[in-house]
């Protein structure tokens, strides 16, 4: 293929869905994700995609679900296109590498960012408040600058239009107080964990985002994790507070999107 892969059509599926970047199909016992070529920005999609972007989101999910297994369940089941589903199969050499084979899940509906650094809409409102989404900073903090402690930052989780940030309390009111409290907890520890391991590797993971979702009970991660979609990944090397970083993320077709 050289093309990038703008949408999907797979036989046998009982539903269908199509996110802003996944094409994701329910075959009862489970859901199959196909992570395609699509890119977003400010919850809009792009009319052109990126070649081979999906291959990627995937594998750096694949990557991040195995190495955090121990510490938080995912609902991956497989991204073998031989145990997907039958229908589908046919078409491995299409869905190979971009796929995941994923149980269903209840979904919590609140987006579960983690800042480690003031960028994007943190910095903004730290800017104009001396806040980020209801955590009062201390005074005299730069653009890029690393927070004191990770903050626990949660969004509503919009199916069109934009993700609004929300407190801490008013995601307690939306999925009761215990469940915030277990989604901050395990957010915090992933981040933690995440940037860490991507440090070591020459990488600052300045935010991410989470998503969650029950099955049988029990919170499990859902969607992908620390990916370049729903993560800024500065270069650590040249990182230097007081100014915007060199970014492995969507941060430059943003800064184009603003610039018009």
């Amino acid at each position: 293929m050289t093309g990038a892969l703008l949408r999907t059509d797979l036989p046998g599926a009982l539903a269908r869905r199509q996110g802003k970047v996944r094409d994701i199909y329910d075959y009862g016992d489970g859901l199959l994700i196909v992570a395609t070529d699509r890119i977003s920005a400010f919850d809009v999609v792009m009319p052109n995609g990126i070649p081979h972007k999906g291959q990627i989101l995937t594998d750096v999910s694949l990557h991040w679900f195995h190495l955090t297994e121990p510490m938080v369940p995912n609902h991956l089941l497989s991204a073998d296109p031989e145990r997907f589903p039958e229908p589908v199969r046919p078409h491995g050499h299409l869905l190979a590498g971009r796929t995941m084979w994923v149980q269903k899940a209840e979904v919590v509906p609140i987006e579960c960012v983690v800042r480690g650094y003031l960028a994007g809409s943190g910095w903004q409102e730290y800017q104009a408040r001396g806040t980020v989404c209801g955590h009062q900073l201390p005074a005299g903090l730069c653009q890029s600058e690393q927070l004191p402690e990770p903050l626990f930052t949660p969004a509503t989780k919009a199916e069109s239009g934009h993700d609004e940030n929300i407190t801490v309390e008013r995601a307690g009111d939306l999925v009761g107080r215990e469940t915030a409290e277990a989604l901050a907890e395990q957010s915090l520890a992933l981040y933690r964990f995440g940037a860490e391991h991507a440090l070591q590797r020459g990488f600052i993971l300045a935010d991410t985002k989470f998503e969650f979702g029950r099955v049988d009970g029990r919170l499990v991660l859902i969607d992908e994790a620390m990916t370049p979609d729903s993560s800024r990944y500065w270069d650590a090397a040249s990182y230097e507070p007081g100014r915007p970083q060199e970014a492995f993320d969507k941060q430059p077709v943003r800064d184009y999107l603003e610039s018009t």
